[in-house]
């Protein structure tokens, strides 16, 4: 209790001489990592398992890790540099127009109590080139995200603070269309109620690494060519624009903490980036979200929001099936440094007025029993245990949907992601460490069957996605990963990664597609239990893409410049392996690799170039 008391104090006392205590840092900094490392050595308390983070948050963590009594893992000088570069960069900046790193701000007192009211604003441009080079087939793909960026952040007293942020950017990401798959399964008799649908199926971001590539715009691309039409995706040159906004406060302090805005999340006690319910590739949404933390070993964490239509068939006919909304509610337990446990449930439901759905303290999953089945549940739980200054193990499970049975594991309605991971501290280096994770996403996990739904007059689209991707881990459904990852600083503005990833994951295309190997695959609802193409063989039920990919990546900035510049190289091998008989045929066939279209093999070599000025940090 009393590192949690000098964690609060710290809290509080920022609150008075940080700027933008509330707003929220974006995930993409590197900060994270560090937290995270720094919680893994013992430096600090327990972090809470919903980011985003606030500034005044980081700037309180920050200080706790420099402050540390912990001999057995004290910082070295290069980290200590590190915090203290960062400790000014989330703290309050000089009043007035700064050339040299973009930005303006201002602060006033008003009021008979003298209330602060500051503006923080300023401008900033990341551009980034990414190629990837297939030698085999003479191929060459250029991909480019170019964004300009403003923004205005402050703080209203003591207790509130806003950011409004408002991006354009000149896009480019080609992809190929690989087939068509059936969103139940080649053979599927339709019912007035169940009707099996074509759809396109499409290759990775060719000019990246798989699965790596995020969108950054919001709703459609607009092709300089016709900018009034609403298209999908950016295949060619396009225009593209990105909205974000919040508000957010706090009370007693920190203990309460509030937040509307349009942002990303990442909820979970696992290692950074390995979310199985709420992953930071997840698209940023709309959503009111509050935190409770009393205690150092307790907290609670709940958000609901409405989720964004992906743009595949036109503004209105796309988005007449998706009206979605998205609830989220975690509890987090926590023994000392040692033990973390989180539990929690989340929906995906048409948006309509149910109060139970965005009541904090209401069981989605007990809740649907009482208004009726039309809704995408799912639980999740993280299990982590950690030896401080050597490493952490964790356990990951997300269930959408199970039977629990004798026999569960061989059916495809035990809709479940899995995941074990280890990361281990490496204190010889300015924080630094290696991960090793596995994942497991089942067949049809994410995935929902279209309903009916009281209100609306057409079948509703509910799978775990918010603007085409998913909300959950960012592999597909039917896919498993081993990842090795190493990071290290070397500076206190450098940061440097390698890692090795092999995935693998049912075709959704051709004529060995495997079901269930799609956010858009839906589970037949007829003889679930005893259907033999209803149950799973991993890599033995059809085609399978095996990727290895070997990256490493580094970013710096510049000591006298407002500069960022980052990059990653490496190099992509991929494969398929196919069974002799037909897919999807409820047998367990030997597999082996092929060459033959739709099903080749490649290899890629990426390169990717970024600069950012005045990065906004």
């Amino acid at each position: 209790m009393k590192k949690t008391a000098v964690l609060y104090l710290f809290f509080a006392v920022n609150i008075g001489v940080s700027a933008q205590a509330y707003t929220s840092v974006s995930l993409d900094n590197h900060i994270y990592s560090i937290l995270e490392q720094a919680e893994t050595r013992g430096l600090c308390p327990p972090h809470s398992g919903a980011r985003p983070y606030t500034r005044a948050y980081i700037l309180s963590a920050i200080k706790t890790i420099l402050n540390s009594q912990n001999k057995k893992a004290a910082l070295n000088s290069a980290e200590k540099n590190i915090l203290e570069n960062y400790l000014r960069i989330f703290d309050k900046p000089d009043a007035g127009l700064n050339k040299r790193e973009g930005y303006f701000y201002a602060e006033k007192n008003v009021g008979k109590n003298a209330m602060t009211l500051s503006a923080y604003a300023g401008v900033g441009v990341d551009a980034e080139l990414s190629d990837g080079i297939y030698p085999a087939s003479g191929g060459n793909y250029w991909g480019n995200d170019v964004w300009v960026n403003v923004f205005v952040k402050g703080d209203i007293g003591k207790s509130f603070s806003y950011g409004f942020s408002a991006s354009g950017g000149i896009l480019k990401s080609p992809r190929e269309k690989l087939g068509t798959y059936n969103t139940y399964y080649k053979g599927f008799v339709d019912s007035d109620e169940y009707k099996n649908l074509v759809i396109n199926a499409y290759s990775q971001p060719l000019a990246y690494f798989p699965y790596a590539y995020k969108k950054k715009w919001d709703g459609s691309v607009y092709f300089l060519d016709n900018p009034y039409d609403f298209e999908t995706w950016p295949n060619g040159i396009a225009g593209a624009y990105s909205l974000k906004s919040e508000i957010g406060g706090a009370f007693i302090g920190g203990i309460i903490r509030w937040r509307m805005g349009r942002l990303e999340h990442e909820w979970g006690n696992t290692s950074f980036g390995s979310s199985l319910s709420l992953n930071g590739q997840a698209r940023p949404f709309l959503g009111i979200e509050a935190a409770f933390n009393p205690f150092d070993w307790f907290g609670f964490s709940s958000l609901t929001g409405i989720l964004e239509y992906y743009n595949d068939k036109g503004i209105k006919e796309s988005a007449m099936t998706n009206q979605n909304a998205f609830s989220i509610s975690m509890l987090e337990f926590k023994y000392k440094n040692y033990f973390y446990f989180d539990i929690g449930d989340a929906v995906v439901w048409t948006k309509r007025f149910e109060l139970g759905y965005i009541s904090p303290i209401t069981n989605n999953i007990f809740y649907q029993n009482n208004i009726g089945d039309f809704d995408n549940m799912s639980m999740f739980l993280n299990i982590k245990a950690q030896y401080p200054g050597l490493g952490k193990i964790w356990f990951s499970l997300f269930w959408d949907e199970a039977y629990w049975v004798k026999n569960a594991f061989e059916l495809d309605r035990t809709m479940i992601a899995t995941q074990a991971g280890t990361t281990i501290s490496l204190p010889v280096l300015a924080f630094s460490s290696i991960k090793l994770t596995y994942t497991k996403i089942e067949p049809y996990c994410y995935t929902h069957n279209r309903n009916y739904v009281p209100g609306y007059t057409m079948p509703m689209e509910t799978a775990y996605m918010n603007n085409g991707a998913g909300l959950g881990y960012y592999l597909p459904p039917n896919s498993d990963e081993l990842l090795l990852r190493f990071e290290t600083m070397a500076g206190r503005a450098s940061n440097f990664h390698f890692q090795y990833q092999m995935i693998r994951r049912g075709a959704d295309f051709g004529g060995s597609a495997v079901d269930g190997s799609s956010y858009l695959s839906e589970l037949d609802p007829e003889g679930r239990a005893d259907n033999a193409v209803l149950k799973k063989h991993f890599l033995h039920d059809g085609a399978y893409q095996w990727l290895h990919v070997i990256a490493a990546g580094a970013e710096h900035t510049l000591s006298r410049l407002p500069v960022k510049i980052y990059g990653e190289a490496g190099v992509v091998f991929s494969y398929f392996t196919n069974i002799d008989g037909p897919a999807n045929d409820g047998g367990s066939s030997p597999y082996h690799v092929i060459d033959e279209a739709p099903y080749s093999k490649s290899t890629a070599v990426v390169l990717t170039l970024g600069v950012k000025l005045f990065p906004d940090l």
